[in-house]
């Protein structure tokens, strides 16, 4: 009996150290922020490291375009760990095959594309944003004032207009991004979609809001009111398209609320890392509002913003 009590306890002991080497974790894991050096361009992109039991890592990964991507194993040769993300949106049919080290908390490494080239890349941890309660207001600012594009990054091939006093993208073009940054703030907005048209509201031009026609589907990350791949509205509150529908978004440090069309439907989620299509990932520092203009048309009669800071 004894004899028998003396396995179980050592048995005990030896799985209970098991699952606190597997909560130690590993070096590897945390949020990172990538840039993939891509045909003379710096790509913003986001990888997510965790342990799976007390071996296997697993991920999440975000290109510079489309939604996160779960990764089903990060595998580890000595110093050297590599991975594989199917094609989303990319023009081809092969996995995209990251390889990498890291060296003095940093990571870097190469990237096989789509289509076969190879890519150099780099990552340093993601930051931690802070946040804070009862934040004490600024002055609303008018991101849009009625009348024209002033405040706005004007870019070639500019399709974007003032019709009787809606700020419009009458066909898929270029985005639309203020020249104001922004850090913490509480931003308010009305627009409206035709039929099977697809739009965002980019925070810090990092994160996506998603603005589409997604009327009375199941609530999604990639649909109306969710956070891009990332956060999962708790309803789907999207109106018909062609209606005036609105959107109350506050953020601080990365936490987001959103109210859409009068109802809570994200309320103080963490944004872990970047949407596809964010102009940079410098976490850290303010950014722009960006209007996604590259997809749908869209419209939009009313752009405020907040600024918010610590009381």
């Amino acid at each position: 009996m004894n004899t028998i009590k003396t396995v179980a306890f050592l048995f005990l002991m030896a799985f209970n150290l098991t699952l606190l080497q597997a909560q130690e974790g590993h070096s590897l894991e945390g949020k990172w922020n990538l840039t993939i050096d891509q045909d003379g361009k710096k790509l913003p992109s986001w990888l997510e490291i965790r342990h799976s039991g007390s071996k296997t890592l697993i991920g999440r990964f975000t290109y510079a375009i489309g939604s996160a991507r779960p990764i089903a194993e990060i595998e580890k040769y000595g110093e050297v760990f590599t991975f594989e993300i199917p094609p989303q949106w990319e023009p081809g049919a092969s996995n995209m095959v990251f390889t990498g080290t890291m060296e003095d908390d940093q990571l870097k490494g190469k990237m096989v594309f789509v289509n076969g080239k190879s890519y150099s890349w780099t990552a340093t941890r993601a930051p931690k944003l802070p946040y804070f309660d009862n934040p004490k207001e600024g002055k609303t600012i008018k991101l849009f004032n009625g009348k024209n594009l002033n405040g706005w990054v004007i870019k070639p091939g500019n399709q974007w207009e003032v019709v009787d006093g809606i700020l419009t993208s009458p066909k898929s073009g270029v985005n639309l991004v203020s020249e104001e940054k922004f850090k913490d703030f509480k931003l308010h907005t009305e627009f409206r979609i035709p039929e099977k048209s697809n739009s965002g509201i980019y925070l810090r031009g990092r994160y996506e809001v998603q603005i589409a026609d997604n009327i009375g589907l199941e609530p999604s990350s990639i649909y109306f009111g969710g956070i891009y791949g990332l956060l999962i509205p708790n309803e789907n509150v999207a109106m018909k398209a062609g209606e005036w529908q609105s959107f109350d978004i506050t953020l601080i440090g990365r936490r987001v609320t959103i109210v859409a069309n009068g109802k809570t439907i994200i309320s103080n989620q963490n944004i872990d890392g970047m949407t596809g299509g964010a102009l940079d990932n410098n976490e850290a520092e303010a950014g722009p509002i960006l209007i996604q203009g590259d997809h749908g048309s869209v419209e939009f009669r009313k752009l405020e913003i907040t600024p918010l800071s610590k009381s």
